[in-house]
């Protein structure tokens, strides 16, 4: 049986420092779980996979399903990149413009992310499209995202990282990454993924062009 697995971090480091058993354990069924799911939604669709069919495939209880991720919709949209996200926001030079930083993180996170699992990279974006829980449960999650994003920015600049402007221009920043994602999508996966990231950074940076590009 050919089962998809769920593709690691693009923003872990290299060389990670290696995790003890009980961790490696957890890694492996949420590992397993995704790749569960992923393979059925393959096969049969989004609406019509069932916890309990992925429980059955990984080869783990319902309940550890839960446990592991509340509803059906995290185990499409969570994932373990917010922390390596800041980590390589954090290794950044000091005095890059921030705007430039940003856009070398997620150029490299989607490059990578394209090479290595790019069938899970086009799935997780059609399913933001087709599924409009999923889609509802990402924007849900966007609110951390963006919180997370905010207190790099302060750490960076010296701003207040609960102050309006900083809150906006993260806010921003992570919803237009959303965007990008769903256009992407929209458009089949033909256009560069990387450079519409870019583009979504770009609008974030200098607002909107003034003539169609």
């Amino acid at each position: 049986m050919n089962v998809m697995t769920a593709a690691r971090s693009p923003l872990v480091p290299d060389a990670p420092p290696r995790p003890g058993l009980r961790e490696r354990k957890k890694i492996k069924t949420r590992q397993a779980i995704r790749g569960a799911a992923y393979a059925l939604v393959e096969e049969q669709g989004y609406d019509a996979t069932t916890i309990e069919q992925i429980a059955e495939r990984a080869e783990v209880s319902p309940s550890t399903v839960f446990r592991y991720f509340p509803t059906k919709e995290d185990i499409v949209v969570t994932d373990e990149y917010d922390e390596p996200l800041l980590a390589a926001l954090a290794a950044r030079p000091a005095d890059e413009p921030w705007t430039d930083s940003v856009r070398y993180v997620i150029r490299t996170a989607v490059r990578r992310a394209m090479t290595e699992r790019p069938e899970i990279t086009e799935l997780r974006a059609r399913l933001m499209l087709e599924a409009p829980a999923v889609r509802a449960r990402m924007r849900e999650t966007l609110t951390d995202t963006g919180r997370l994003l905010a207190e790099a920015l302060a750490g960076r600049t010296g701003l207040d990282p609960d102050g309006l402007e900083v809150r906006v221009h993260a806010t921003s920043l992570v919803g237009g990454l959303l965007e990008a994602t769903m256009y992407w999508a929209e458009h089949g996966h033909r256009e560069d993924y990387a450079d519409l990231a870019d583009r979504a950074v770009d609008v974030i940076e200098h607002g909107l062009p003034t003539a169609k590009p």
